[in-house]
């Protein structure tokens, strides 16, 4: 319940910050808050209709160890306005959601959104990584994410895929099965693919905290160049109607 009344209040401002995870302690590490937009020459103009997208997940996209306004749809949101893209991103990201989580609250998090005359362009889903560090089963990891597609599809809303990859001491037969979900269902779905939403920071030096797991601040910097797009070919042409 604390949980879902955090993400109503995040959903109903329509907010672009990131909520700070706590998978691991209350006392997360924050470090420095990158510049409010990229670097480089000068922007073209936010022009026409807010565009509004989504960001259901973990704690990838809650911001874990980072300030709200560091946590990828933030910066994302920025990336997309340095664009010229009038977009407004919604972070409905939750620290340790399994995919049985994101499915029970995905519901809430769109007739929170809706209800109030407003609509959604995109989604961005990226969950299934906590499945995986917990050894869920692949088939109830797959289950949970097509039940989510199935009911965007009915929605009508379009869906990006931040998709993961098994860890190497997760074994073989885990590892084949887990890594198939994300481009099996982008393709029967019809759903955009980022494959491994990590691979920008994975492994690398001074892109992950100390936990080896979630970004810093450059992370989410690298993850947003990377993604960006992705995201931006996936938006509709045109903005949808209110429900």
């Amino acid at each position: 319940m604390a949980k879902m009344m955090a993400l109503a209040g995040a959903v109903l401002a329509l907010s672009a910050c990131g909520q700070a995870g706590g998978e691991q302690s209350a006392q997360d590490p924050v470090t420095a808050t990158p510049s409010d937009a990229p670097s480089g020459a000068s922007s073209p103009a936010v022009a026409g209709p807010e565009r509004r997208i989504v960001a259901l997940g973990d704690s990838l996209l809650a911001g874990y160890g980072l300030r709200p306004e560091q946590a990828y749809p933030p910066r994302l949101e920025a990336a997309l306005r340095s664009a010229g893209i009038n977009a407004r991103v919604v972070n409905a990201g939750v620290s340790g959601d399994t995919t049985a989580d994101g499915l029970a609250r995905l519901d809430f998090t769109l007739s929170s959104i809706e209800s109030g005359g407003g609509k959604v362009d995109l989604l961005l889903l990226s969950l299934g990584g906590n499945d995986m560090l917990r050894g869920l089963s692949p088939a109830a990891t797959r289950a949970n994410l097509e039940a989510i597609l199935g009911k965007l599809d009915a929605h009508h809303i379009p869906v990006v895929l931040l998709g993961m990859m098994a860890a190497p001491n997760m074994g073989a037969d885990y590892a084949k099965a887990f890594d198939a979900i994300y481009p099996d269902l982008a393709r029967q779905h019809h759903a955009a693919l980022v494959p491994f939403f990590m691979a920008p920071i994975n492994g690398k030096p001074g892109m992950q905290l100390p936990d080896h797991i979630h970004p810093t601040p450059e992370g989410v910097e690298a993850m947003v160049k990377a993604t960006l797009p992705t995201v931006e070919g996936a938006l509709p042409q045109h903005p949808r109607l209110p429900m």
